[in-house]
């Protein structure tokens, strides 16, 4: 990604007559303690179980675990940046989250189109993070898509 003058480098995303179901894409990122300590001080959630050692040990997780969101977030790095991509706008986010994530682990964020709706330019899509070909986090995601063209 190329920064200059606020503005990113990554061109415009797919547009609404080029998805179709079954379209996917992902993105890998290793959660490190230092994303941890700044989504803590970015988001407010100082909760210990995320932040302190001798805490998280007393609990069922036995150690630090990173915030939901932060994993979570990570879907909106595929939508914003793949699939639909550069563009696009949220609508809704479910979330459903199935195990914890380990300050360490490499989380596999991806994304599939589920459904498209032409007539309110909307697209539907499965999001799924995994470590290690786990599920630990899943959800649904709408997103609105530019069209290519504008309607008559």
């Amino acid at each position: 990604m190329n920064i200059a003058n606020g503005k990113m480098g990554l061109g415009h995303g797919y547009y609404l007559e080029d998805l179709a179901p079954g379209m996917e894409a992902s993105v890998a990122k290793t959660i490190t303690d230092e994303d941890v300590s700044a989504f803590a001080a970015l988001s407010g959630d100082v909760n210990p179980v995320h932040l302190d050692d001798d805490f998280a040990a007393g609990t069922i997780f036995k150690k630090r675990i990173a915030h939901g969101f932060l994993t979570g977030a990570l879907f909106s790095t595929v939508l914003g940046t793949k699939l639909p991509g550069p563009g696009c706008i949220y609508l809704s986010q479910g979330l459903k989250f199935r195990a914890p994530v380990y300050i360490g682990d490499e989380v596999v964020a991806t994304c599939k189109v589920t459904a498209v709706d032409p007539e309110k330019s909307r697209v539907t899509l499965a999001c799924d993070c995994s470590v290690n070909g786990k599920t630990v986090l899943e959800g649904e995601a709408t997103m609105m898509v530019d069209r290519r063209a504008p309607r008559q």
